[in-house]
């Protein structure tokens, strides 16, 4: 099912107007969750993302839109259909009400949930093998609006396609000064002997919400310094470790960059960590 501004419709009988603003212009924002359990992992950390997303472009937030409220409406999509013990993945695609062109006539905006069910009810890792590139025809921009997440993502797809016709399972994302910013579907981690690295919300990357988990885990561990710098193109290779990370995935092990093979130990003991985290949160 699909719910629009709190309407529940089949996915045949759903659509939106063709003058919606993140159809025309990409003046829209999203989450992606997961949900397992009947609870929304990490939700608190989400809402406040969004909110703050919705912020930054300007948009006028509903006196309704309390973390009460999206997590009811996120919860009667899912339930709809929902079967014992099944997990999700859910976007909420927020965008501004159609009207006016690059100038919108107002403010307001209206809102799109959707659901589709995955394996998993927690977190596991692939260790089969997961092959990395750079993607070097296109750059993400150093700044704010690079950390959120709207729905223009024309590189991220540009990016996937290149890894598809390549035989590369993921690719890796540069900004404008050729720093390696983020994955195509997630924040990236290099692991140096004790020291975990992944690059600045500075440099352009994803204001991920797997991101900020692990660096509060990471904190935990008096084994493990965590840092967040830049990360060049070299420092891949110098690395024991590299991994990805999202919602939904949870930790996604990297095997090999060019002729660099990886190993996932830290990945693994972070994963029973991260485990841990979402069942209390």
């Amino acid at each position: 099912m699909i719910n629009i501004n709190g309407t529940l419709f089949s996915k045949t009988d759903a659509f939106i107007k063709v003058e919606n603003r993140g159809l025309q212009y990409g003046d829209a924002v999203f989450e992606t969750m997961r949900v397992s359990g009947g609870k929304i992992f990490f939700w608190e950390d989400h809402y406040f993302r969004l909110m703050a997303s919705l912020r930054i472009l300007r948009m006028e937030i509903p006196m309704n839109f309390t973390m009460e409220f999206l997590e009811e409406e996120v919860m009667k999509t899912v339930n709809v259909s929902a079967q014992r013990n099944q997990s999700y993945r859910v976007k909420i695609l927020v965008s501004r009400k159609p009207g006016g062109k690059y100038t919108p006539i107002d403010n307001d905006v209206e809102y799109c949930i959707t659901s589709e069910s995955i394996d998993s009810s927690f977190y596991t890792i692939n260790d089969s093998f997961y092959n990395v590139e750079l993607f070097k025809d296109h750059f993400i921009s150093s700044g704010l609006l690079s950390t959120i997440k709207t729905n223009t993502k024309i590189i991220n797809v540009l990016g996937s396609i290149f890894a598809k016709e390549n035989e590369f399972n993921n690719c890796l994302l540069l900004n404008e000064k050729k720093q390696v910013v983020e994955a195509i579907n997630g924040n990236i981690f290099l692991v140096k002997g004790s020291l975990i690295i992944t690059p600045p919300l500075e440099d352009g990357c994803i204001k991920g919400i797997l991101r900020k988990q692990i660096i509060s885990i990471c904190t935990q561990l008096p084994e493990y310094t965590i840092e967040e710098t830049s990360v060049s193109s070299f420092d891949l290779l110098k690395a024991d470790e590299l991994f990805i990370t999202n919602v939904i995935v949870g930790i996604q092990p990297v095997t090999k960059y060019r002729r660099k093979e990886f190993s996932i130990t830290v990945a693994k003991e972070l994963l029973q960590k991260l485990n841990a985290k979402a069942r209390i949160s």
